[in-house]
């Protein structure tokens, strides 16, 4: 009850102003991520609850990626010494793992949670890697992730629920365990693929080698 009032006034609010709601909902996203400022877990979860899922994944998908672009170019033009003297030997294993496995690295990155958002993108954005291609890679790596967070708030019947449960009110602990292991999965897996392709191609390639007149 204490909550009712307030949530009702919300969703009053967004039915009549739809656009205004969505558009500002977005740019606060994309202002919270792109500036690396702490919140974005909750914001998912909460937008999860207001806009409902299909919705909330479509807006969170986008401006979760456009902040990590903004990040992305805010760390390549303009912080790129602070970057270089803060993640200096990140850079360079990033760098080298970019060139083994190509916008591979990156998609594992962001399925795997053990490398923080913000490091990435500061990160990455003084790697060789075009804006565009860390753009869509990010855009499908992190999909995974903002559908969970999103159905989990949209799970969740109030805020106040939300509020003292987070993404617990919805999984439990061994659910997270799985959903976890399978984004692992999910962020190697083309790794593996690429990695057998080129095994195959090189065993191929051998006998042709060995064999010239072939």
């Amino acid at each position: 009850q204490r909550m009712g009032h307030p949530q009702t006034q919300l969703r009053t609010y967004q039915s009549e102003h739809p656009v205004l709601v969505f558009g500002a909902a977005f740019l606060v996203y994309v202002v919270v991520t792109g500036l690396s400022l702490p919140g974005a877990a909750v914001l998912t979860l909460v937008y999860g609850w207001y806009f409902g899922l299909l919705r909330g994944v479509v807006l969170v998908s986008f401006a979760s990626t456009a902040g990590a672009t903004m990040a992305f170019l805010l760390s390549r033009f303009l912080f790129r010494d602070a970057i270089q003297k803060r993640f200096g030997d990140r850079l360079q294993n990033f760098n080298q793992s970019l060139e083994k496995e190509g916008p591979f690295f990156l998609f594992t990155l962001r399925l795997i949670p053990a490398v923080p958002f913000f490091v990435i993108n500061a990160v990455m954005g003084l790697t060789p890697i075009r804006t565009r291609t860390f753009w869509w890679v990010s855009q499908l790596g992190m999909l995974a992730g903002t559908a969970v967070y999103v159905y989990a708030g949209s799970s969740v019947p109030d805020l106040q629920t939300l509020a003292d449960k987070g993404i617990g009110a919805v999984f439990t602990p061994s659910q997270l365990t799985q959903i976890v292991i399978a984004f692992v999965l999910l962020g190697v897996f083309p790794l593996i693929v690429r990695f057998a392709t080129k095994f195959i191609r090189r065993r191929n390639e051998l006998p042709a080698m060995e064999n010239p007149s072939l």
